[in-house]
């Protein structure tokens, strides 16, 4: 079996709940997740099965789309609804559509991120839920990401409540990207205390949100022997990559792991580049080669030469 299963994630499973409970529905071993998700936060979790787990790393670095809702009027522990609150502050104003397009607007293109304490970013060897769940605050590594979209997405003209404000928004962000940080963020710009009150991750890489199966459906498939029909090819989690096209000759030589010359037009990549051939089989991801200028180097051979 090998290839990808775009999952819908359901609320109150970890990525790790989901890869314990697809191991046993799959009969098999191999398979991995395609960077983690919070229980509370349900949708699209490419799952890669078989030789495909070598490509998981390409879906975890390409970019997200969530659509959530953020409330605005207090915080939270975890920056999520699932936190004890940490700071109220009635909203007692309204506020316009304008000023909350404006807000986000400005949130848009390069950010600082502070990952939240409930977080899985390790520091000093630790996570940080670990440290938080011990009720233990460590200095956190502020990263920069990347806010590519964020859109409102209701038609409200005014935003009133009593003591709480919540509207949702579209975010498409880059690998790394904390929503519940982003939500305190647009809190604090509006003047308020604020956390994530819903999310959903609605594409991953190049799989959508009507791409995914549920696991009912993947038990449905696995008893009627159609399941390999519906993974899909490992190709598609690496679509988003450069491509150099080889002719069969190279091909083997890319199985053996050859080192290339860099064809003209990736003279300029940075990145990981798919090696394929005329048919679209991907054979191997190359980068530039640190130490011989003109040459690409192999990072991972997907097809070796015995396939």
């Amino acid at each position: 079996m090998e290839g990808i299963l775009p999952l819908y994630k359901p609320a109150g499973m970890t990525s790790h709940d989901c890869i314990f409970r697809l191991r046993k529905i799959l009969k098999t071993k191999k398979v991995g997740h395609t960077g983690t998700l919070d229980p509370d936060v349900t949708g699209v979790l490419p799952i890669c099965i078989g030789k495909a787990t070598k490509v998981a790393e390409y879906i975890t670095d390409a970019g997200k789309t969530y659509e959530g809702e953020v409330t605005i009027g207090f915080s939270t522990t975890t920056e999520d609804a699932s936190g004890e609150i940490v700071e109220k502050k009635k909203v007692n104003r309204a506020i316009s559509r304008e000023e909350i397009q404006q807000t986000l607007l400005s949130l848009t293109g390069e950010i600082k991120q502070t990952p939240p304490m409930f977080s899985a970013v390790k520091v000093g060897g630790t996570r940080l839920y670990e440290y938080a769940r011990k009720g233990i605050e460590v200095e956190r590594p502020t990263r920069v990401v990347t806010i590519y979209s964020i859109e409102l997405l209701d038609d409200r003209d005014v935003y009133k409540g009593e003591e709480t404000i919540s509207f949702r928004f579209r975010v498409s962000c880059s690998k790394g990207t904390y929503i519940r940080t982003l939500a305190v963020m647009i809190g604090e710009l509006l003047g308020y205390p604020a956390h994530m009150s819903n999310l959903k991750r609605v594409q991953s890489a190049a799989f959508h949100l009507e791409d995914c199966l549920t696991f009912e459906q993947v038990e449905e498939l696995m008893e009627t022997g159609k399941i390999e029909a519906s993974l899909r090819p490992l190709e598609m989690a690496i679509s988003h990559l450069p491509k150099y096209v080889i002719n069969d000759k190279v091909a083997e030589k890319v199985k053996n792991g050859a080192l290339l010359q860099i064809p003209e037009h990736l003279k300029n990549s940075n990145g990981p580049i798919v090696a394929e051939t005329e048919a679209g089989l991907a054979l191997a991801i190359y980068s530039i080669h640190p130490n011989k200028p003109g040459l690409l180097k192999p990072v991972k051979v997907l097809r070796n030469e015995q396939e």
